[in-house]
């Protein structure tokens, strides 16, 4: 490059296509590969580049030797070994390639070149490139040293070294480099190396070995290297094998040219024997001492130190992550624990468990996990061996409470949407300490005629915190108020079905479990109980309707009064409202021809009447049709005529009720501190038949009796229309109002920072609307629920705060200026009087003098 035309034309050159192999001599040693990339920049030909590779011994005349494209492209020299695979082309990508030479032979020395045939009109850049390759002979010698031992077998915590020997007679100058590796199974680990460059560097994971000096790698004379570790841990056993490999610089850059590896030892590190022994089972009373011991043996007498943590888990699975830690002793003896636990070491090789004030809670399944630790020259430590004890099952005995559950039917359907409620009742209660409480759980088994096992669904189940869990079954319908679960006091619970259905006719059963209280105020499950079961049933039958027509005088002339009764009995119809319609059968002249039939009069089920096909205007007030009982209507026809004559019948129709609304205000918190937010659930309930939410909208009022009973005018607060429009009453004091709907029956009244004034009963007025069938939405009754009576207190301590805080600050400025002001009169005060007594003295001796 020395040649200013030559630079000229290499830089034109690269305008264009470029083929380019490595730059410098390649250097290689007898039976080892040749590995020659060789690639084209600036290629935009077609999907993948031809290369042809040629071959001299002295640079001037080249034989060809590979192609990529030309099958016979290969001189006869080579066939041979192309056949074999010693020589092969390997593409790497459309423009590049890589020669590959396995058993590279003396005769192998010269150049290669490779180069891609010209397709282009033009040329335009360099089509081929050349590298020169020296082949050496093998002057590397690689050894153990001494002689490879079949074993080597260690304990945790102590030193070994390993040696090889290595050298190289070549005639160059090369350079070596050794690595250290250790062989387990099949993986293999770099432990440390001396690089070509006289550089030491650790192998992954032996950093911090390397740096603290327990893993070193120095030279002994000239050609051997030694493998020091100082400590031996149990990762480090396995197969040690000695790898070397030669160097050489060409230009500037670094070159490999061999590589020869040789096994030197099989490193055994014999484990620590170490065993923890717990006492298996142990039983300890509710209030008093638990005390467990753990009993260590080893085989180590050096100098370690051991570490002792105690684990506490529900289960006897020492393999659980969820493990809590009681307490730990570290290798310093200092215990890390609570005030409830203690560990102590009472000799050796025993560490003592103190657990004051069992309780429920403490029983489980108890672990004593043991590690022991060597100290490592730099003053660290390492873990030579780690056990974990069997499993120690302790039982707390404790008194349980003592009570029964019964299961009643407060209201069983006898039709389908007849409400269902049942009460789970704890009886006999016998609690051994107070703090106590009990919870229910609801379960429904379907009722089956054959034999077959049913499982029982979870319906509800309240935790220790009172907090409530749906099961599948009755998560929706909760959620939309179908099912409520509720408690009332003096341990009773309630399940109310709103609207029962034939899918919840079966088995239901309460579960009442007691719970205690433990020293962190958490609770724990003590006992649960079951109930009989309470059968809900009503037989699915057809409904039947039955009429019968009957006429009081079985003949009358013209011009007197017809009359038909109407006697009605129904079966299997829910509170069945009737409405009735009068039909008249006449023949309409032609014998073959059917009669017509005519409508008369109706009466509907909310008892309107109505004239229907009656067209006589003269008589309109001639027919009449009403109701003389529950189940019995009259129908009566005056002034009769010819024309009137024929077969009259009553069609009746029966209805089932519509949906009965009921509403109750509901507060979790009746008594608030001032400042504090009031909440109010204004809860709709719904009996009878069925409704879709859609068919379903109310307007809803809040009202307020400033008073403790109901003496004044109540006061209005919000209100929430059908349509969901808000519109709040303007109030003289701090506090806000906000109503919003929270659930489908549901209303929620919020008062935000309480004043005194915001005391007194508060309640709900509720008016539904109902969508028909026709689609019209009918406005029903207005509905008012019962007062709840609100109370305000005032915050004593926030309250007298400021004003306590304000008179000691003054009293404490006053005092403090009273002490100055009495401390100044009274210096000034004494000081002159003294003057005055010694003036005085002084006169008195004058007269004595005198």
């Amino acid at each position: 490059m020395d040649d200013p035309v030559a630079a000229a034309v290499d830089s034109a050159l690269c305008q264009g296509r470029v083929v380019r192999v490595p730059t410098g001599t390649l250097v290689r040693v007898v039976d080892t590969e040749l590995v020659i990339p060789c690639n084209v920049s600036d290629y935009d030909g077609p999907s993948e580049q031809n290369f042809d590779w040629t071959f001299s011994s002295s640079g001037n005349v080249f034989v060809e030797l590979a192609s990529t494209w030309e099958v016979g492209f290969s001189a006869q020299l080579y066939r041979e070994r192309l056949q074999r695979g010693e020589i092969l082309l390997r593409r790497t990508a459309n423009d590049a390639v890589e020669l590959h030479m396995r058993n590279v032979q003396p005769s192998d020395q010269g150049y290669y070149k490779c180069s891609t045939p010209s397709t282009d009109a033009t040329v335009q850049g360099n089509y081929e490139d050349t590298v020169q390759v020296k082949v050496l002979a093998d002057a590397l010698h690689v050894s153990s040293s001494p002689q490879p031992s079949p074993a080597l077998s260690l304990r945790e915590a102590e030193p070994f070294e390993l040696r090889c020997a290595a050298s190289s007679t070549s005639q160059l100058h090369t350079h070596l480099s050794v690595l250290w590796e250790v062989h387990r199974g099949a993986a293999r680990r770099s432990i440390l190396a001396l690089t070509h460059e006289s550089r030491l560097r650790p192998g992954p994971g032996y950093e911090q070995r390397y740096h603290s000096g327990d893993v070193r790698l120095d030279t002994v004379g000239s050609d051997v290297y030694r493998l020091s570790v100082s400590r031996a841990v149990s990762a480090d056993q396995g197969l040690y094998r000695c790898v070397v490999s030669e160097w050489i610089g060409e230009q500037g850059a670094w070159q490999e040219i061999q590589e020869k590896g040789v096994d030197v030892a099989t490193v055994v590190i014999q484990p620590t024997v170490l065993r923890t022994v717990v006492a298996r089972n142990v039983s300890a009373p509710e209030g008093k001492e638990l005390d467990l011991s753990c009993n260590i043996t080893t085989d180590r007498t050096d100098d370690i130190r051991p570490e002792v943590t105690w684990y506490f888990s529900r289960t006897p699975d020492s393999t659980l992550p969820g493990l809590h830690v009681l307490a730990r002793m570290d290798r310093d003896s200092l215990v890390h624990g609570s005030p409830h636990i203690a560990l102590s070491h009472t000799d050796a090789r025993s560490y003592h468990l103190l657990l004051r004030d069992v309780s429920k809670e403490n029983a489980g399944y108890y672990f004593c996990h043991v590690a022991l630790w060597a100290p490592r020259h730099n003053r660290s430590w390492h873990k030579v061996a780690e056990a974990m004890s069997a499993p120690t099952g302790v039982d707390v005995t404790w008194l349980e409470p003592d009570y029964q559950v019964y299961l009643n039917a407060s209201k069983l359907p006898e039709f389908s949407d007849d409400p269902t409620e049942l009460e789970c009742h704890v009886v006999a209660a016998k609690r051994p300490e107070a703090n106590i409480r009990f919870t229910v759980s609801w379960y429904y088994k379907r009722s089956r005629r054959s034999d077959d096992e049913v499982t029982s669904e979870l319906l509800a189940v309240m935790n220790g915190d009172w907090t409530l869990r749906y099961g599948e079954r009755s998560k929706q319908r909760a959620e939309d108020g179908e099912l409520i679960f509720s408690k009332a006091p003096v341990d009773t619970f309630r399940f109310r079905i709103q609207r029962t259905t034939e899918e919840d006719r079966g088995n239901y059963y309460c579960v009442v479990s007691a719970w205690s209280k433990q020293r962190n105020d958490s609770w724990v499950k003590s006992k649960d109980v079951l109930s009989k079961p309470v059968t809900v049933f009503w037989a699915s039958e057809d409904s039947v309707l039955v009429v019968k027509a009957r006429q009081p005088k079985p003949f009358f002339a013209a011009g007197s009064t017809f009359e038909m009764t109407c006697k009605v009995s129904s079966k299997n119809i829910k509170s069945p409202r009737y409405s009735v319609l009068i039909t008249a059968e006449k023949p309409v002249g032609d014998l073959l021809s059917p009669n017509e039939t005519k409508h008369i009069i109706s009466l509907d089920q909310e008892a309107v009447v109505k004239l229907e096909n009656w067209t006589d205007a003269s008589r309109a007030d001639g027919v009449v049709l009403e109701k003389v009982q529950e189940d019995e209507f009259r129908y009566r026809m005056y002034q009769t005529q010819v024309s009137d004559a024929g077969l009259y019948r009553c069609l009746v129709t029966a209805w089932s009720p519509g949906p009965v609304f009921n509403v109750s205000v509901h507060s979790a918190t009746p008594s608030v501190i001032r400042g504090d937010r009031i909440k109010l659930f204004c809860i709709i309930t719904l009996e009878g038949a069925a409704l879709d939410p859609d068919d379903m909208a109310f307007d809803v009022s809040w009202f307020a009796v400033h008073s403790f009973g109901l003496d004044k005018a109540p006061v209005f607060l919000a209100s929430l229309d059908r349509k969901g429009i808000v519109n709040t009453a303007q109030q003289d004091w701090k506090s806000d109002l906000s109503l919003e709907r929270v659930g489908v029956l549901e209303f929620l009244l919020q008062v935000h920072g309480s004043e005194e004034q915001d005391f007194g009963n508060y309640y709900c007025s509720v008016t539904p609307w109902v969508r028909s069938s026709t689609g019209s939405w009918q406005k029903e009754a207005e509905l008012h629920s019962k007062p709840v009576f609100i109370t305000v207190k005032m915050d004593v301590l926030n309250a007298f705060k400021y004003p306590l805080l304000i008179g000691v600050g003054l009293s404490t400025i006053i005092g403090l200026l009273s002490c100055l002001i009495g401390y100044c009169s009274s210096h000034w005060c004494c000081k002159k009087e003294v003057r005055e007594t010694r003036r005085e003295r002084r006169r008195l001796m004058s007269m004595e003098m005198d």
